[in-house]
Formats: structure tokens, sequence, C-alpha cells
């Protein structure tokens, strides 16, 4: 695999809701491009959304992990279609490899079968909650070395993670601390792990983007609209910071697409200023296009618009830093 290079260290999570899914598609140019590994965890029934993501990332040949068994969503467990088509169309490519979720309530046995089942599709575990890792450690044996090892930072102290420091090792941290959106200040620290993951022993560092690690199924209705965009703040060492521009109005979850205005134009006057910060990416172009259009195309797309911006301020981040 080839995801060692000097950028191959970006892993964002993906949880398969349809946005998170066209993001993925949207994005697996410039995944390919910068050397980073998406991680995917199907939620959805429907494996079409899916199967769409993986065959644009197979095209780029852009590597990626997907879960096989999935602890959210129609697919939690292991569903057999979703093993189905996982086997016979994507784990056989080079690029993709198994996702193994290691839960609280995950046995070492049923770890290890998993490890056995996909041991051709180079499984990458992923500790969310696991308790028993010398066990698991005594179980692969020798074949740690060879082995990716990712951890949620909210469940893996330094501790439990030293148990794994002979293989290669990916922290996610979520630096989206979800509210509700009436509740966010203007702007929030999100993480320091892209500039500091080596000084946790890391090889690759993750996070759950603008989204968080909170699942829910649905979004219920939104009092406020709020645009989340990310940044690198070049006068903090490269902190990466966070804008929560708001609607004004908060009180009732009627007229989103007014309150998406109201928010938007906030974004306008804070990226229009000459000194901002925040990149000119393929996405801001086209939040910009649609103020001009006065245009609401949705809150799952401006969700979209959000997540393909923070990948592509990343891969600028990591593009500049290597020049």
């Amino acid at each position: 695999m080839h995801w060692l290079g000097h950028s191959g260290m970006y892993h964002p999570y993906f949880r398969g809701k349809q946005y998170e899914l066209i993001t993925i598609r949207e994005m697996a140019h410039v995944f390919r491009a910068s050397d980073f590994c998406p991680i995917i965890e199907p939620v959805k029934e429907s494996l079409n959304g899916l199967q769409k993501a993986l065959e644009a990332l197979a095209r780029e040949v852009a590597n990626a992990v997907v879960v096989v068994n999935p602890e959210h969503g129609d697919h939690s467990g292991a569903s057999a279609a979703l093993t189905q088509l996982l086997k016979d169309k994507f784990l056989i490519l080079p690029d993709m490899s198994a996702g193994i979720l290691l839960k609280q309530n995950t046995t070492v046995r049923e770890a290890l079968n998993l490890y056995r089942e996909h041991q051709d599709q180079r499984p990458v575990f992923i500790h969310a909650g696991f308790a028993d890792p010398k066990a698991l450690l005594a179980g692969l044996g020798q074949q740690t070395k060879e082995n990716r090892h990712v951890f949620f930072e909210d469940h893996c102290v330094t501790l439990y993670r030293r148990h794994f420091k002979e293989a290669h090792r990916v922290l996610l941290r979520d630096g989206f601390k979800k509210k509700k959106n009436r509740e966010y200040d203007l702007i929030e620290n999100f993480s320091d792990l892209h500039v500091t993951y080596t000084d946790e022993g890391m090889e690759g560092f993750g996070d759950f983007l603008t989204v968080g690690d909170d699942y829910s199924e649905t979004g219920g209705p939104a009092y406020a609209v709020a645009i989340h965009l990310t940044f690198i703040d070049s006068d903090q060492e490269d902190v990466m910071r966070i804008f929560h521009f708001k609607s004004q109005r908060q009180d009732t979850p009627l007229d989103p697409a007014g309150k998406f205005a109201e928010a938007l134009s906030e974004m306008m006057h804070h990226i229009g200023q000459p000194n901002t910060k925040v990149l000119e990416t393929a996405a801001v172009k086209e939040f910009r296009t649609l103020h001009a259009r006065r245009h609401f195309p949705g809150l799952g797309y401006v969700k979209k618009l959000s997540m393909n911006h923070h990948i592509e301020t990343l891969a600028d981040y990591f593009k500049t830093a290597a020049a």
C-alpha cells in the first residue's frame, strides 16, 4: 500500500449518509492527489450511494478503508448485502482496505474472526471503546507490525494506544463540538492534530469533518441555520479553527431558506474582508454563487459544501507545507 507517503496521513471518518457519500465522490480526486485515506462506515440500507462513492474512489485509484461491521444504521453488526458488495467489487482492489470496528461490546474472538475473514484485504483495526488490547495483540502475534490501527481519541487514552506502538497508528480527534446551532460562538478552535500528530507518536490523524462523531439518523427541525467553515490560522501556529455563521432568526423552525440566506450573508461579510483566512476553495466559490443567485439548495447540500471545503483546506495545507 502506498499510504505511508509524506502526506498519506489524513483519514477523514465518514458515516455514509447521503451527503457524506456525495462528498466522498466529489473529493475522490483530492484524496488521490493528496494521498488522503477516507474511512467509511456504511449506514444506509440502500447500497447505491456507497457503491457510487467507492466507484469514484476506484476510478481515481484512491485509498479508502470501508468498515465491514458498522455500528450505526441499517447494516449494524455486518449485513450480508454489505459484505457481498465489498467482497465482490471493492475489497479486491489493492487500495481498498477492510475496516474492523472494535466497540465496547466487541469480543476478542469476534475481532480475530473478522481479521481472519478479511486477512487478504489489508485489514485496519478501528478502536472505539474496545476493552482488551492485550488479548487482541496476543491473538495477532507477529502480524501486529504490518497492521494499521486507528484510534477514536475519546475512547483510547495514551496508555491504551501504547500497546500498539509497533504498528502504524492513526489518531482520530473530533474537533467539531456538536451543539444546537444557536449555541455556537462565531469562531472556535477545531484541532491542531494536523500539525502535532507526529508528536503524539502517530503516522496519521483524522477527524469527523464538520459533522462530528455524534451520529443521528435525522437532523430534526433547525431553529437556527448555521454554515460551518474551517480555516488554518497562520497567526496561531497553523491551528485549525472553525467559523459558525448563523442565521439571525432562531426562534422557530420555519423558513430554512430565508435563514440560510441570513447565515450566508454573514459568511460573505467575513470572507469578503481583505485579510480573511478562509481559503478560496471550490466550495467557497459555490457558496458565493448561491449568494449571488439567492438560491437555497437544502441543508444537506450546505453540509456537503462545508465538508468539501474542509478537505480542500487540509489538502492545500499539506501541499503548501511540502512545497
